[in-house]
């Protein structure tokens, strides 16, 4: 049985999805840049093969981060600008349900796009990424990425340098996040022993419980100015 608050939640992340299968924009953006981003990389460490299949992780969440920030930013500017917004925070749908709807829609787009990364940068860099472990990590940092920037791009919309100001205050927030994910991908695809890596795994789960439990707290507080 639904719940109100898991019928908002859904409802919201089904408009979002659906409002992009129309238009086919934001993937379409997120992913040409993605892409751009990764093959200038290669090109850039294309001299030194063993320094690219070390850069690899480093490459893929750099991606990943920038392409979540002009995501998310597009995304806010279009829901501020069409009124979608407004019409959320004046109906009576608890300010949590917004908040995660608007972040397993963000989440699902970016995640769509990490992952279909992946078999391009196997290729690119000759390193097997599509590994169980990768993916669980890549996920959590999608999701860590998506809770940072879905709160910030909500206070950079209302401001006219937002474009600029997000990656700003985003980058320092989502640091732990990308520092734990690249800590863990790197180890895993060195081989080394799994009690080396997985504590990097453990710390990425506990700072996305972290960063979710103040998005929550601080979500109301945020749209309300």
């Amino acid at each position: 049985m639904t719940t109100p608050f898991l019928a908002a939640v859904l409802h919201i992340a089904r408009k979002d999805v659906q409002t992009e299968l129309r238009s086919r924009e934001l993937v379409a953006t997120m992913g040409l840049f993605a892409l751009m981003s990764i093959l200038v990389f290669s090109f850039a460490l294309e001299l030194d093969r063993q320094a690219r299949v070390e850069a690899v992780s480093g490459v893929l969440y750099v991606t990943v981060v920038f392409a979540s920030i002009l995501g998310l930013n597009r995304s806010m500017t279009s829901e501020r600008e069409g009124g979608g917004m407004d019409a959320l925070l004046i109906s009576p749908i608890p300010r949590a349900a917004i908040l995660c709807g608007k972040l397993i829609g963000g989440a699902l787009f970016v995640l769509f796009v990490s992952v279909a990364l992946l078999p391009v940068m196997t290729i690119l860099y000759n390193a097997y990424i599509l590994q169980p472990w990768v993916l669980v990590t890549l996920f959590l940092g999608t999701i860590g990425f998506s809770i940072v920037g879905t709160i910030l791009a909500t206070i950079t919309v209302q401001t006219r340098a937002r474009e600029a100001l997000l990656p700003l205050v985003m980058l320092p927030i989502a640091l732990p996040v990308m520092l734990c994910a690249v800590r863990a991908t790197t180890g895993i695809l060195r081989g080394t022993p799994q009690e080396d890596w997985f504590v990097w795994v453990q710390l990425l789960l506990v700072i996305d419980v972290v960063y979710f439990g103040l998005s929550l707290v601080l979500y109301e507080y945020v749209v309300e100015e």
